[in-house]
């Protein structure tokens, strides 16, 4: 598990093809590689992976062909930046939310604008992950914990401010880019408990007819 808070932007020092996986090794920048072993996993732009060789400057990683395809990482290329975060602790101080780095799909930048000191993003989900994002609630986007100020439809809206913008490959980022998206954890098991035994057969997601006949909502309310 990850907090969402970066703690190094790294770099993608080499990709070593492997039948249809890959191997990834990454420079560190200013993360502290101290404490951290082999097999220890450490979030690179939001994907969890497992540390198989390390150094104080670098770690490499292998990256099977599922997560290439899911996430951006099947177009990554040698030098692009990268955020890094080492796994939570006990002992850790939990700023952002719960994160897994299991990357639900690859989102897209619609569109970036100037608010003062700050940045504001638009960032593009696919149709099956937007029913998880909800206005004021937590996202993760490349790696980042970050608090959705409005969504319209498959789109929602992001608030960067000046350290994050430093701190993190927010700096960047420009329309058209792709990026990693994890929606709220929590969002995907309250789907499931409310589904319960009772999965609908044809349907993967709880729909508001579904709400309604297991009384979680009253027949003929209105959707405004």
């Amino acid at each position: 598990m990850f907090t969402g808070i970066i703690q190094s932007v790294g770099k993608i020092a080499a990709i070593e093809q492997k039948d249809g996986d890959a191997r990834l090794r990454v420079a560190v920048g200013t993360l502290d590689m101290s404490g951290v072993n082999r097999g220890d996993s450490i979030a690179v732009s939001g994907v969890c992976l497992t540390a198989v060789e390390h150094s104080a400057t670098e770690f490499a990683a292998d990256v099977s062909g599922e997560t290439l395809a899911r996430t951006t990482f099947g177009r990554l290329r040698v030098g692009d930046a990268v955020n890094l975060e080492k796994s939570l602790t006990l002992a850790s101080p939990l700023g952002g939310h719960l994160v897994s780095g299991h990357v639900d799909g690859i989102a897209t930048v619609a569109a970036r604008r100037d608010a003062g000191r700050s940045v504001q993003f638009r960032i593009k989900a696919a149709e099956t992950l937007a029913k998880y994002i909800a206005e004021k609630a937590s996202v993760t986007v490349d790696g980042v914990s970050l608090t959705v100020n409005s969504i319209d439809g498959a789109e929602f809206e992001l608030n960067i401010v000046p350290h994050t913008l430093q701190a993190t490959t927010f700096g960047q980022l420009k329309a058209g880019a792709a990026v990693n998206l994890e929606v709220d954890i929590l969002a995907r098991y309250l789907e499931r408990l409310l589904q319960g035994e009772r999965v609908p057969q044809n349907s993967a997601s709880v729909t508001r007819e579904f709400l309604a006949q297991h009384g979680f909502i009253k027949q003929g309310t209105s959707k405004n």
